[in-house]
């Protein structure tokens, strides 16, 4: 059986709050789990020290009988010592995507016609000034 260390909302509409749940990987997400190892609150701040409560012992039993935690609960493991996450690199999050890039390319392709239209136009002499009286 597959287990899962995940969180397990609760609370009210605008007002969430988790349970980190051990479950089987196939169990909804707010539906039947195995244990309860902790809670979430993201309503309070990042320094309190109630946002995060964890019991790393049943954490750690659970990891080593094979249940695989999420992501955002492999933050809490690795804050806690528990577990280690390894960091992510992803170099191209931070390209335009291919839709911005065709739009940049028609605006500096009508640019360049702007110019060159202006460019091949003959100059404009100056009309000479009429005396003042």
């Amino acid at each position: 059986m597959a287990m899962k260390i995940r969180l397990a909302r609760a609370g009210t509409k605008k007002r969430p709050y988790y349970h980190i749940v051990v479950a089987d990987h196939a169990a909804p997400r707010d539906g039947k789990f195995i244990d309860v190892i902790g809670s979430f609150n993201p309503m309070l701040g990042k320094t309190d020290e109630a946002r995060i409560k964890l019991d790393a012992g049943k954490a750690a039993e659970w990891l080593k009988k094979g249940a695989q935690p999420t992501d955002r609960v492999l933050r809490f493991l690795d804050k806690a010592g528990v577990a280690k996450r390894e960091a992510r690199n992803n170099p191209q999050k931070a390209l335009p995507g291919k839709k911005r890039l065709e739009r940049e390319k028609l605006a500096s392709d009508a640019a360049a016609k702007v110019a060159a239209a202006a460019a091949a136009a003959p100059a404009e002499a100056p009309a000479a000034e009429a005396p003042q009286a």
